[in-house]
This record gives C-alpha cells, sequence and structure tokens, in this order.
C-alpha cells in the first residue's frame, strides 16, 4: 500500500472536493489545497495476516505469501517494491520492504477465536453520514454482519488504537505520524466468518478530518499485486492473492473511500477467490457508509 505523506491542514478556505477515482494502477496526486512537503518517498512494509482455522475452510494450514506496501508524499508518489516472499505459498500475507527499510519476518499467525454463536443482541450504536462527513461512532458504519455469520468478538466490532494499527507494519515506521500527516481522527475494525465456514471477511475503517485527505490516503494505497476495477462499486480497487494450492487459503483484498472515510475489505476462501466476493462485500460495505 503506497501512501503519500501530506503537508499540514490548511486553516482557512473550503474544504477541497474529493479527487476523482484513482486508475488501478495509478497513483495520482494529491487535492490542490494540499501543499507538498519536499521529501523523499517513504514506504511502509505492512503485515496483513489471517488465521483461520476453521473446519470446512482449510484443509492444510496456508504458508505466507508476501505483501507490500509503501509510503511517499503527495509530490513524489510512491512506488510499488517488489515483495519478499517469506514463505512456501500464500494467504495469510507476510511484510516485504523498500530499500530504505529492513525486512520485517512473518509474524507467526495465532490460532483465531471462536466467533459469537450466541443470538447478537441489537447494537446501541449510533452515526450519521452528511455531506460525506461521517458523525458518532465509526463502529456504526462497520460492514453488517450477514445473517448466514458470526462476528469475532463484540457484534459491534471493536475501536483500532494506534498500538493496534502499528502492528500490522514494520518497527522502523512511525504509523502514527504518518496517519496524523493525512489528519487520521479513527479507525474501526470487525471480523466475521460464514457459519459453512468458507468465508471468513475483515473490515477495517479509517476516518479522516477531511474528505480530501482520505481520497488521498486511498488513491495512494496499493499493494504489490496488479489492480483492478471492483464490479459495481465506483472509486474503489482490488487486488487478488492466489494460493499455489487449492488446498490453502486464496485472499482478496479491496481499498474505497467514501467521504472521510477509506474502507478495507479482506475476503479469505479455500482455494481460488472468486472477484464476485469482495465486490460484493464492497458493495455492501459503500451502501452503509454512504447511506448509514
Amino acid at each position: 500500500m503506497s501512501v503519500p505523506e501530506p503537508s499540514p491542514d490548511p486553516t482557512a478556505g473550503p474544504e477541497p472536493a474529493p479527487a476523482s477515482d484513482a486508475a488501478p494502477d495509478a497513483a495520482p496526486g494529491p487535492a490542490a489545497a494540499v501543499e507538498p512537503v519536499p521529501d523523499a518517498p517513504r514506504r511502509l512494509p505492512r503485515a496483513v495476516g489471517v488465521a483461520l482455522s476453521v473446519a470446512g475452510l482449510l484443509a492444510v494450514t496456508a504458508a505466507s505469501a508476501a505483501v507490500t506496501v509503501a509510503v511517499g508524499r503527495p509530490d513524489h508518489p510512491g512506488h510499488a517494491v517488489a515483495a519478499a516472499p517469506s514463505g512456501a505459498a500464500t494467504g495469510a500475507a507476510s511484510p516485504s520492504a523498500s530499500p530504505s527499510l529492513s525486512p520485517t519476518p512473518a509474524r507467526t499467525p495465532s490460532p483465531a477465536p471462536s466467533p459469537t454463536v450466541a443470538p447478537r443482541p441489537a447494537s446501541t450504536l449510533k452515526g450519521s453520514v452528511s455531506g460525506g462527513k461521517h458523525s458518532g461512532d465509526l463502529r456504526y458504519f462497520l460492514l453488517p454482519v450477514p445473517d448466514d455469520a458470526d462476528p469475532y468478538g463484540s457484534p459491534d466490532g471493536a475501536m483500532m488504537s494506534m498500538d493496534d494499527i502499528q502492528a500490522g507494519y514494520g518497527k522502523d515506521v512511525d504509523v502514527a505520524e504518518i496517519l496524523d500527516s493525512w489528519d487520521f481522527k479513527d479507525a474501526a475494525t470487525r471480523t466475521y466468518r460464514t457459519r459453512d465456514g468458507k468465508t471468513e471477511v475483515r473490515v477495517d475503517l479509517k476516518r479522516f478530518k477531511r474528505t480530501d485527505r482520505a481520497q488521498g490516503f486511498a488513491d495512494h494505497s496499493s499493494y504489490d499485486r496488479e489492480a483492478f476495477d471492483v464490479d459495481g462499486v465506483p472509486n474503489a480497487k482490488g487486488y487478488l492473492f492466489k494460493p499455489e494450492q487449492q488446498a490453502y487459503t486464496g485472499e482478496l483484498i479491496g481499498i474505497g473511500v467514501v467521504g472521510d472515510v477509506v474502507y478495507e475489505v479482506t475476503v479469505d476462501v479455500q482455494g481460488d477467490p472468486d472477484k464476485a466476493l469482495l465486490a460484493d462485500a464492497m458493495k455492501r460495505a459503500r451502501d452503509r457508509l454512504a447511506n448509514g
């Protein structure tokens, strides 16, 4: 994921309109109101690990595959960096590094917690959206859990601390500083698994103080695979990670933006993933963010 660091938030003038949808393989520049910072690109390695210990989902524990995450700046868009695989095959992703950073070892997946199977109580979370601005509890805007699925942990999802976010990146990178430069506010996450044990879906939301900051963050986010358009989901791009063996876990990752919130959807299934699974989850995630 290549994400450039912008200049500080301007103090005067109306908020610029969100940037147009980014082409799948391109990293467009920032909104006009963002002042460039004349520093060299900075790149973030990020471990995108998923542990699936679900009966019927994994016949064989998947080995690690590589995903590249990088950070640059608006005036120097970051470029994808060749990933450094740390395992034999796929599914859960391990980090790689740019030439300026030491490689981060892949984290050993821990057993996934049991999903919540008791009847889910009605949520008391509240939120509203107007003009692309999301107010209230960010967890309110998480992708709803389908009736045929159960969430891990709290049915409401969880807010993410900066330590939670930092845990997905290399130790040599100050994620807090980078996100702060993008006027980051808060983040929330929720993971659920379908009851047939075939699919696991994770949604991460990042809310920013301004819509153009969110758009810029999303526009310059990418993985070390060729991006594709997500059917029926404007302003979004997807990435496909095939397993080397059909008994291993395949993964789809989608990144989109609605107003001041960037949403990232990860879908894990056994074998080669169907892009339609990501499209369905992204459509529902976008609808929740757009309409509340």
